[in-house]
């Protein structure tokens, strides 16, 4: 429900440095006596199950990467027979993965309506409808600002007095945004209104990096309205 980062800037705020067993119990019940956070449903099994798969998939695809740059940097040929041994063994379970994946995600009516709502948008393939639906569950549930917090995409005030700060975003959930981030690399180009939108914000001056923030979030804003309203995408 809550993020132990907050408790621990909550147990700061309050005085209270130590830590043990006892006095986290304290002041978690502290926490939410004056917090009050909003209680969320607990996943089912199916749900976890496939929260589970869904990171299994995301940890393989970094262990290829990163074998794949010690490969290129490799000399000795043993050392490089065995990387390649266990870049084939990576490979060939992500394969497996992807077939588990599939006939979860196919095998649920439910997901399988969210998954074809989601890839009809340009620019959404499988591995980010997955992603969303197992690390965001409350789409299409929620208003865009909330869904943007959870996404980490929602920016930032940093103002005092006459200053006023530049926005940034921060926190959220990283799978969720890094999904979203590579989707909206290639909606800009095929999405015909994000690709317009996109281009809007560049001749305003805005730097690439922030107006592909932007376009982040209204992909995502778009996402919600398409499985909140159960309707595919349409070309306007």
């Amino acid at each position: 429900m809550v993020n132990p980062r907050q408790i621990r800037a909550f147990a700061r705020a309050v005085g209270q440095l130590a830590k043990t067993d006892r006095l986290d119990a304290r002041i978690i019940a502290l926490f939410a006596e004056r917090i009050r956070p909003e209680a969320r449903p607990v996943a089912d099994a199916a749900a976890q199950a496939l929260a589970e798969l869904v990171a299994r998939r995301r940890q393989l695809v970094e262990m290829i990467g990163m074998e794949s740059n010690r490969r290129r940097r490799a000399r000795e040929p043993g050392l490089v027979r065995r990387i390649d041994d266990h870049l084939a063994w990576l490979q060939k379970a992500l394969a497996e993965l992807d077939r588990g994946l599939d006939d979860t995600v196919r095998g649920s009516p439910v997901w399988r309506a969210q998954e074809d709502l989601l890839t009809s948008v340009p620019g959404i393939g499988e591995v980010t409808a997955r992603t969303l639906i197992a690390e965001l569950p409350e789409l299409g549930r929620l208003d865009r600002r909330k869904l943007a917090a959870l996404a980490g995409l929602a920016p930032i005030n940093r103002d005092s007095g006459n200053l006023r700060g530049r926005r940034t975003i921060a926190g959220g959930r990283r799978p969720v945004r890094t999904a979203l981030y590579m989707a909206t690399v290639t909606a800009v180009r095929w999405n015909g209104p994000l690709r317009a939108f996109f281009q809007r914000l560049r001749h305003a001056g805005r730097p690439p990096k922030l107006a592909l923030t932007a376009c982040m979030r209204k992909l995502l804003t778009v996402l919600n309205a398409i499985v909140r309203d159960g309707k595919p995408w349409k070309q306007a």
